[in-house]
């Protein structure tokens, strides 16, 4: 059975190794349901985050040929419930719409929207949380006024791994 695991890569060089990815993820016609890569705690190593939804043999079978990769070091893989993971979101919505709609302003209450711009014709929030959290507001918005909205790439931190720097 599916499910959505994370892999958390850590490399020396992220863009060979995106390429190398690539090609790899290609080949076994694997979707990448999220991509993220940022610097770690580590001076001059990347952190690679991806997100794919496949059955977990596959997923320690690709995470160990990750590892076979020279630029690797190291390469995590993790369930939803062995993550501390949060996604972001900007939604763009009607100014009007926002002075006008009480449920907007509920909204803004009970899932900790921010509001980082206000332009007489539009505002822009930010949303952090879960994926479903951020789903969730952009189906309730939608019909109140949402005109766009992008999301960011799922960030995260294993739960039970110490760091790879500890480990390193």
């Amino acid at each position: 059975m599916e499910h959505d695991y994370t892999l958390t890569i850590y490399s020396e060089s992220q863009f060979h190794l995106l390429n190398k990815l690539s090609s790899m993820f290609i080949r076994k016609g694997i979707k990448v349901l999220s991509l993220n890569m940022s610097e770690s705690e580590i001076e001059k190593i990347y952190r690679i985050t991806i997100v794919v939804n496949e059955r977990k043999d596959n997923v320690i079978n690709l995470a160990a040929q990750i590892e076979k990769i020279i630029e690797v070091y190291k390469c995590y893989y993790s369930h939803d419930d062995e993550i501390i993971y949060r996604q972001t979101a900007l939604i763009k919505i009607s100014t009007a719409a926002l002075m006008s709609e009480k449920k907007i302003e509920k909204l803004l209450e009970d899932n900790e929207l921010r509001i980082s711009e206000i332009r007489s014709d539009y505002t822009i929030l930010q949303a952090t949380g879960q994926v479903e959290d951020i789903n969730y507001l952009v189906e309730e918005l939608t019909p109140l006024g949402l005109t766009e909205f992008v999301k960011g790439p799922r960030i995260t931190l294993i739960s039970s791994c110490p760091g790879f720097s500890i480990e390193l």
